[in-house]
């Protein structure tokens, strides 16, 4: 199972990154520290996805860098197709939400799949993109198209919630 993790962490930038933007330092400082280790009681962390909150930052007497807190978030390249749906689903076009039509003895219930709630899914597959920069082929230099390259996410993984006990946790726990 994947999950996005929010951490706290401080974060060191040695003065010879201080010409660079402070966000571009830190993103790389964390990936070096973070991306592809193992973290205790969060698992495998992949790459950061955002910086969430960055505070003040102090030079301690005897070192030359900044160290600044950042909060931080990882991964958010997660897709979970219509057909890998808890079923019967329909799309609420006023609401811009999946909506799962769950069947009790007292009748269909709507559990709406609101953005930005927290998810279990199981991962059915991934894919790695190599995003590296390449130079322009001779065609591409040729024609004078004015079309923009299509990013695309360098880990993506596609989910389900199809079976029991996946989804929404608001679905599964009773307050």
């Amino acid at each position: 199972m994947f999950v996005l993790v929010e951490m706290v962490d401080t974060v060191r930038i040695p003065p010879w990154q201080f010409e660079r933007k402070l966000n571009d330092s830190i993103a790389e400082e964390l990936n070096k520290k973070l991306a592809n280790k193992v973290v205790y009681n969060v698992g495998l962390c992949i790459c950061l996805f955002d910086i969430t909150k960055l505070e003040d930052a102090y030079v301690f007497p005897g070192d030359g860098a900044s160290h600044t807190k950042v909060s931080l978030g990882f991964f958010d390249d997660i897709l979970i197709p219509p057909e890998s749906l808890q079923q019967p689903a329909k799309f609420d076009e006023a609401e811009q939400v999946w909506v799962w039509e769950y069947e009790t003895e007292e009748g269909a219930h709507d559990l709406y799949m609101d953005t930005g709630e927290e998810i279990r899914f199981r991962v059915v597959d991934e894919s790695f993109v190599d995003t590296s920069p390449t130079g322009p082929s001779s065609a591409e230099a040729a024609s004078s198209s004015e079309e923009l390259p299509k990013k695309e996410a360098p880990y993506t993984l596609v989910g389900s919630i199809s079976e029991p006990g996946l989804g929404l946790l608001s679905w599964w726990t009773s307050n």
